[in-house]
């Protein structure tokens, strides 16, 4: 493809709404008139592949050029997966029960694919358990993802008949994780999101952040949570939390609990499971594992075969303006 056609195809699918909505917010936010701004991401988008969102969260309107050109952003990100993903192998990770069975020994909980239980076999799993954990099997971003209480499925008939429609696949028990990542936000399970890259170059962990809900039972950024880089070599949390609105974050808003230099319990166990994790499926060689933090020790929540471009994004991680890209430029030719 010609760089004018794909120009052209580029122009042709931008969302111009949803453009000016974000230039009308930043203008508000910086001051610089929405002319500007527009021009402004339109250059974005064609040279850096960036999306209005790449464009608001890594705030590519403060930002050189060379900055710029460190971003990790939507365009970039898609590629990066589509080399080094072959789609054959995503059901692996995109299945949450195919997930499970084939990491059992990391996902450590019990668990029921719904999708295909009967009724009967739903009450006999309920018998004796704590809070479950409702999930689509194939969502993302959080979405659909509900908790249910003992008091909830008192009447197993009644949540069966609730669960199926509203298309949940898999249930499972609730994670309990260690006091010291609960004291930071308790409403939710605080995963940290640790990525590995079988990469030409060398492989190993990209980067990893610890996500932190904000009163909700997700700790998903699309869901109001917020994002802090943890340093890989000694799982110190590095930075503030971050958040997709701008909010950013020196302690919670709800607990208090400084954030910055919060040590992640069992981070060497945490990190040794994810490099021998990206092994099962080395077709699939850019995940993103989403683990949280036991009093016994770390356990899988799931792993993602096309990773969220959006956590490695924020501004507020990135004082100097420089962005990710040079990590990603360690494992792979960009």
């Amino acid at each position: 493809m010609s760089r004018l056609s794909y120009m052209l195809r580029r122009a042709m699918k931008m969302d111009y709404a949803a453009m000016l909505k974000t230039a009308n917010m930043l203008h508000r936010k910086t001051g610089k008139s929405r002319v500007w701004l527009l021009q402004d991401m339109i250059k974005c988008a064609a040279r850096y592949n960036a999306g209005y969102v790449d464009y608001k969260i890594a705030e590519m309107y403060r930002l050189s050029d060379a900055q710029r050109a460190t971003q990790i952003t939507r365009g970039i990100s898609n590629g990066i997966v589509a080399r080094m993903n072959d789609k054959k192998f995503w059901h692996f990770f995109d299945d949450k029960t195919e997930f499970n069975t084939l990491f059992a020994a990391q996902v450590r909980r019990g668990w029921l694919n719904f999708a295909e239980a009967t009724e009967a076999q739903f009450a006999e799993f309920l018998k004796g358990r704590g809070d479950i954990i409702c999930k689509p099997i194939d969502g993302s971003s959080g979405r659909g993802i509900c908790k249910c209480t003992p008091e909830e499925y008192a009447d197993p008939h009644a949540l069966y008949a609730r669960l199926k429609e509203a298309g949940i696949g898999i249930v499972e028990d609730k994670v309990i994780q260690h006091p010291d990542i609960s004291a930071l936000c308790p409403t939710s399970v605080n995963t940290i999101r640790v990525a590995t890259l079988l990469g030409d170059k060398k492989e190993g962990i990209v980067y990893a952040y610890i996500r932190i809900g904000n009163g909700k039972v997700m700790d998903n950024v699309d869901c109001g949570g917020m994002a802090a880089p943890v340093d890989i070599d000694t799982g110190v949390i590095s930075g503030v939390g971050a958040d997709k609105s701008g909010g950013v974050f020196e302690t919670h808003p709800m607990t208090g609990t400084r954030i910055p230099g919060t040590q992640i319990p069992f981070w060497e166990e945490a990190r040794a499971m994810c490099l021998e994790a990206m092994h099962v499926v080395p077709q699939v060689r850019f995940v993103a594992w989403d683990v949280a933090i036991t009093p016994e020790g770390p356990v899988f929540i799931e792993g993602n075969s096309f990773p969220s471009h959006a956590i490695p994004q924020f501004a507020a991680h990135f004082p100097d303006g420089i962005g990710i890209l040079p990590r990603f430029e360690e494992f792979i030719d960009l």
